[in-house]
């Protein structure tokens, strides 16, 4: 079960988003499906195939949009989080080897284009949370563990 937290930003991003494909792509959509259905024949009009499925896949990702907005819950930074890692927190770690990683920890459903985010749900932010500043972190996988030492925690206000 993924949790159902989210950033103040990643509300607001899927809010936008839900916005955008209700009144911009949802209605420029229809447009298009009524124009290449007034054409006649629509067993072989290419323009009424494609713009009938992209009016399904908005209207799914739509509904989808409205029941997630309603079940999120928004974390917002607090100032009892310094120090330590936290959900939204912007974290800096190093392995053994010299390899450093910049990751944010977020919700679900804001991966979608971040590639420096991670879901609070993964095994990398179960075993960064809670830690401060020079802890290790032990990351178990089912391929192995890995030790990942705490460089640096940030919160963007």
């Amino acid at each position: 079960m993924r949790s159902q937290l989210i950033t103040p930003e990643g509300f607001e991003k899927l809010k936008a988003e839900l916005d955008h494909l209700w009144r911009v792509e949802r209605p420029e959509t229809t447009r298009k499906v009524s124009w290449a259905a007034s054409l006649g024949d629509r067993s072989e009009n290419a323009d009424y195939h494609y713009n009938k499925k992209r009016l399904r896949e908005i209207d799914s990702r739509v509904r989808y949009l409205r029941k997630c907005i309603d079940d999120f819950k928004v974390i917002k930074y607090h100032p009892s989080q310094d120090g330590r890692v936290a959900f939204g927190a912007w974290v800096e770690i190093e392995n053994d080897k010299g390899m450093n990683k910049h990751l944010r920890i977020v919700g679900y459903e804001e991966l979608i284009g971040e590639k420096d985010y991670i879901s609070m749900d993964s095994p990398m932010a179960k075993a960064l949370l809670d830690k401060k500043v020079g802890d290790e972190a032990i990351v178990k996988t089912p391929a192995a563990e890995f030790v990942w030492k705490i460089k640096k925690i940030e919160y963007r206000k």
